[in-house]
């Protein structure tokens, strides 16, 4: 007999001893955390003795019913990820010898509908990156972290992660910290180049508070490292002001730089790398946002298509 919170504890420890990112944690923590005050509630069980896949099964049974904040039924991504929490936390129990085999395999994840990413065309990308008012130190910033972040596709959290020391300047590249703190080179291009270097030299230096010494890159108004909660208001309210409509955020920019590398014709293993995905299954859902660039092609041409009969 074990204790499901205890363990759960142990549970994030190991997390943070292979790398997982603090966002990964603490999303795992909450999900396992929510779903083991509802086995207390519903069957009084705090223990791994006590768990079955009765149990389980009754969760998820659970999750459809339930409604969030806003009172509308979970969506199918929400339910997948708090079933997804649930699943590693039972692995890593079972690998322990806490609990059986067929718990691990009691939760099933829900089909979800798959749309297509949301990215916004380059002329819109430009429109935004043009509205920034860069006459002053944030504004500029604001400016050179968005340029970035569409010139080499980084990862929210490895943007704000980067330190000065990671830019190569000569080289046009950045060494950048992905998931499983797993270090790449990515390039970036020569006009968000230009900004970086200005920002370099003549715009982080003012955002230092005193003499304090500090490595990040991108810097908030305190001189510190640019939190990833800011960034994501800066990009949300520079798209508003550059009148774009739907929410855009740094993974939208993300997906918009991938879709552009895809349409111009990049080597897909090429993408792969420079995103830092581990397969090239990732991609394929850029494949179908070009559906409309491939049906213009066939229409141009597909000898058929020039018949008239």
């Amino acid at each position: 007999m074990a204790d499901l919170t205890e363990l759960l504890a142990e549970h994030i420890d190991r997390l943070k001893t292979l790398n997982f990112s603090v966002y990964t944690r603490r999303s795992r923590r909450y999900n396992v955390q929510a779903f083991l005050r509802w086995l207390m509630e519903t069957y009084g069980v705090d223990d791994t003795d006590a768990l079955t896949t009765g149990q389980l099964r009754s969760w998820q049974i659970h999750l459809g019913e339930s409604l969030s904040a806003r009172g509308e039924p979970l969506k199918p991504r929400s339910i997948n990820k708090m079933i997804e929490s649930v699943r590693a936390f039972l692995t890593d129990l079972h690998q322990d010898g806490h609990v059986p085999a067929a718990l691990t395999g009691a939760l099933e994840y829900v089909r979800t509908p798959k749309p297509l990413p949301r990215t916004i065309p380059h002329r819109d990308v430009r429109r935004l990156l043009r509205s920034i008012n860069t006459c002053e130190p944030n504004g500029f910033r604001d400016r050179t972290m968005l340029e970035v972040a569409y010139s080499s596709g980084v990862r929210a959290s490895e943007l704000v992660g980067l330190d000065v020391v990671d830019i190569d300047f000569d080289r046009a590249t950045a060494r950048v910290r992905g998931k499983g703190n797993k270090e790449r080179l990515v390039p970036i291009g020569k006009t968000a180049l230009r900004w970086l270097q200005s920002y370099v030299r003549a715009i982080r230096p003012s955002l230092l508070c005193g003499d304090r010494k500090e490595d990040a890159l991108f810097l908030d108004g305190t001189g510190k490292r640019m939190p990833y909660h800011t960034l994501r208001r800066i990009v949300l309210r520079c798209a508003t002001a550059a009148g774009l409509d739907g929410k855009v955020t740094a993974h939208v920019l993300r997906r918009s730089c991938t879709t552009e590398l895809v349409k111009g014709n990049a080597n897909l293993y090429h993408v792969k790398e420079m995103l830092g995905h581990e397969s090239l299954d990732t991609l394929k859902h850029y494949a179908r946002l070009n559906i409309d660039d491939l049906r213009k092609t066939h229409a141009k041409t597909h000898p058929r298509e020039k018949d008239r009969d």
